[in-house]
């Protein structure tokens, strides 16, 4: 039996994708509980009704800046769309400034006073903050993907990315659209993507992305070329060198084929595999494979959660 005291979480635009994988997550977190669920579209309605995993009492409520932070919660996730979240952050500095904010939007990606929550690459820098901006799934790929080698690169590292059409949220548009996506591969924004930049930023050098929308509804696959400044004898050592970087992370995991994105659907762990060399073996490429909705957006908002909170980054997260 769990004696320990819980933690409350409040999740504010819970009606998208990722808030109502966050329920489901804390729904099953031995710590956490939901404090309240905020969406203005589903207001009054049992968030049992939506989420049948949660078995609480609560119901969805339309909650403004200021009432979310009256609520008294240990943590709050702003699951909202770009550009939605100053006013929110603005009343927990008001009223509730200890009160752990993780954002899943881009506002405070390149805010240096927000801590960036990609553990497996920044958990070093974590200090206790609790303003904790949660990378975007691509950028999360990108960063995967090209930081064992980031040290060796010679040139622009170029990303070719297609993501299942839940990345493109709840708000009815051509990259959401089944109809306009059946047989069909939409490319879109091929320069200057948010995520392209976000990347760059994180990695200190110009990267590449060319993204595209599939008509599966989950999941993302990328397939990242990356020059080399000296060449590598084979495809194992480059293999070899992901493997030593990720040995310790439970949450990537080091494949020899390429892996799919049909079996990294509901998954939230990272793959990456595939890996092959070109050019004199100074052109090495790979895939790296995520969930977008889990490892990266909820997923990686629970291990920041948890790290914030006190409580071990994978507690609640089912993984193998």
């Amino acid at each position: 039996m769990n004696n320990k005291p819980m933690k409350t979480v409040g999740i504010v635009g819970a009606r998208g994708h990722t808030g109502a994988e966050l329920i489901r997550l804390i729904a099953g977190h031995p710590r956490l509980e939901l404090a309240f669920v905020s969406s203005r579209e589903l207001a009054g309605q049992p968030v049992a009704a939506q989420i049948p995993a949660y078995r609480g009492a609560l119901r969805y409520e339309n909650l403004d800046p200021a009432g979310a932070a009256s609520r008294g919660a240990d943590a709050v996730v702003l699951a909202l769309p770009n550009g939605h979240a100053a006013g929110w952050v603005a009343a927990f500095d008001a009223q509730a400034p200890l009160t752990v904010i993780v954002d899943l939007s881009a506002d405070y990606r390149f805010d240096a006073a927000w801590y960036y929550g990609l553990p497996e690459l920044t958990r070093t820098r974590y200090a206790g903050q609790r303003r904790i901006s949660n990378p975007g799934c691509y950028a999360t790929a990108m960063q995967l993907a090209i930081a064992p080698l980031a040290s060796m690169l010679d040139g622009m590292p170029v990303c070719f990315g297609v993501s299942g059409y839940s990345g493109a949220g709840t708000t009815p548009s051509d990259k959401n659209d089944p109809d306009q996506l059946r047989d069909n591969l939409m490319p879109y924004q091929l320069t200057g993507h948010m995520h392209e930049r976000e990347a760059g930023h994180r990695l200190e050098r110009t990267v590449a992305f060319l993204p595209h929308v599939a008509p599966h509804f989950r999941g993302l696959t990328l397939t990242a070329h990356l020059p080399l400044s000296q060449p590598l004898p084979d495809a194992a050592s480059l293999a070899r060198r992901y493997r030593d970087f990720y040995a310790a992370e439970p949450l990537v995991k080091v494949l020899d084929a390429a892996p799919w994105v049909s079996r990294i659907a509901g998954r939230h762990h990272a793959e990456i595999g595939g890996f092959a060399l070109g050019e004199g073996g100074r052109r090495a490429v790979l895939v790296a494979t995520l969930d977008n909705l889990l490892k990266g957006a909820a997923t990686q908002a629970l291990q920041n959660l948890n790290r914030a909170l006190g409580l071990p980054e994978l507690e609640g997260i089912p993984h193998d």
